[in-house]
C-alpha cells in the first residue's frame, strides 16, 4: 500500500476526501483555495503544493475538478500529475468529462508507464457524506484492481464498466435519465400549479413514493432493448406496465388539454412508452 491522494476538495470531493483521512499510509491533498487544504491538515492529511507534489508522493491519485480543462492541466500541466508521477501510478478521474479525455489522457500517460481510470460518481454531495456514492470505472483489471479499495472507502456501488471511456459513457447515460427527469418534473409542476395544487405536496408524495418504488430505475432491469417476444417471462410484467402507464398517461394529457397547459414529454411519452418498454402494441 502507499499513500493515496486528492485534488479538487469542491462540495464533493471534500467529503469523498475527508472518506480516505485513516487511510493506512496517509492522505495527499491539494487544492487550489489553501483554506480548504488547511482544512484537511488539521486532520492528518498531508498538504500538496501542486497536483506533481501529490503524484510523488501517493500511489493513486483522485482528481475531481469542474471541467476537461481543468482535467487537462491538473494531468499535463508544467506542475501537472504527469510531471511528478512515477511508472505504475494510477490516477482516477471522477469528474464528468467529454467521452474521448479520458482516452486521450490515458494514451499520453502511458508514455510514463502511468495508468488512467476515468471514474465519475453519482449520488451528489449527499452520497458523498454517506460514503454511498456509486462509482463507475473504466479502464483495465490492473488498474481497476489498483482504485477499488481505495473507491470503496467513499462509495457505496462499485462497478467496473470495462475499458477506458466506459466510466464516463456510463455516466453521461445515467445523468441522460437524470435530466431529463427534471425537465419532466418541470412539465408535471406546470399542470399541478395550473390545477390549483401546492407544488410542494406533489414533491413531497413523490420523493416518498420514489423511495417506496425505486423511480425510473424499477423498470431497468433487462440486458437489452429489443423487443420482447410474448413468451418472454417480462412480457406480461412490461405490458401492465404499459397498460397503466398509457391510462394514466392519457388522462394527464386530458387535464392538461381542459387546462390549457401543453405537456410535450406526456405525448411523446404516450407515443413511445410501449416500444420502449419492449412491448409495443405491434408485437402484442
Amino acid at each position: 500500500m502507499s499513500a493515496v491522494g486528492f485534488i479538487g476538495l469542491g462540495q464533493i470531493g471534500a467529503p469523498m476526501a475527508r472518506k480516505l483521512l485513516t487511510w493506512p499510509d496517509g492522505l495527499v491533498v491539494h487544492d487550489v483555495r489553501p483554506e480548504v487544504v488547511a482544512k484537511f491538515v488539521d486532520r492528518g492529511a498531508r498538504a500538496a503544493a501542486t497536483p506533481a507534489e501529490v503524484a510523488r508522493q501517493a500511489g493513486v491519485v483522485s482528481v475531481m475538478v469542474r471541467d476537461d480543462a481543468q482535467v487537462e492541466d491538473v494531468m499535463c500541466g508544467p506542475e501537472g500529475l504527469l510531471a511528478g508521477a512515477a511508472a505504475g501510478t494510477v490516477v482516477a478521474v471522477h469528474s464528468t468529462i467529454d467521452e474521448t479525455t479520458a482516452p486521450r489522457l490515458a494514451n499520453i500517460a502511458a508514455s510514463r508507464g502511468v495508468s488512467v481510470v476515468d471514474a465519475p460518481v453519482s449520488g451528489g454531495a449527499v452520497g458523498a457524506d454517506r460514503g454511498d456514492l456509486a462509482v463507475m470505472v473504466g479502464g483495465d483489471e490492473e488498474a481497476f484492481s489498483r482504485c477499488e479499495a481505495v473507491f470503496r472507502c467513499w462509495a457505496g456501488l462499485v462497478v467496473h464498466a470495462g475499458e477506458i471511456g466506459a466510466g464516463t459513457r456510463l455516466k453521461l447515460a445515467r445523468n441522460l435519465l437524470h435530466f431529463i427527469a427534471f425537465t419532466a418534473t418541470a412539465e408535471a409542476q406546470r399542470l399541478a400549479e395550473a390545477s390549483g395544487l401546492d407544488l410542494r405536496a406533489l414533491g413531497e408524495i413523490v420523493r416518498h413514493t420514489d423511495a417506496i418504488t425505486g423511480g425510473p430505475g424499477a423498470i431497468m432491469l433487462r440486458g437489452d432493448t429489443a423487443q420482447l417476444s410474448p413468451s418472454d417471462d417480462w412480457y406480461p410484467i412490461f405490458s401492465n406496465v404499459r397498460d397503466l402507464g398509457e391510462k394514466d398517461l392519457a388522462l394527464a394529457l386530458r387535464l392538461g388539454e381542459r387546462l390549457g397547459v401543453e405537456l410535450p414529454l406526456g405525448e411523446r411519452a404516450l407515443r413511445d412508452l410501449a416500444a420502449g418498454l419492449g412491448v409495443g402494441k405491434e408485437e402484442a
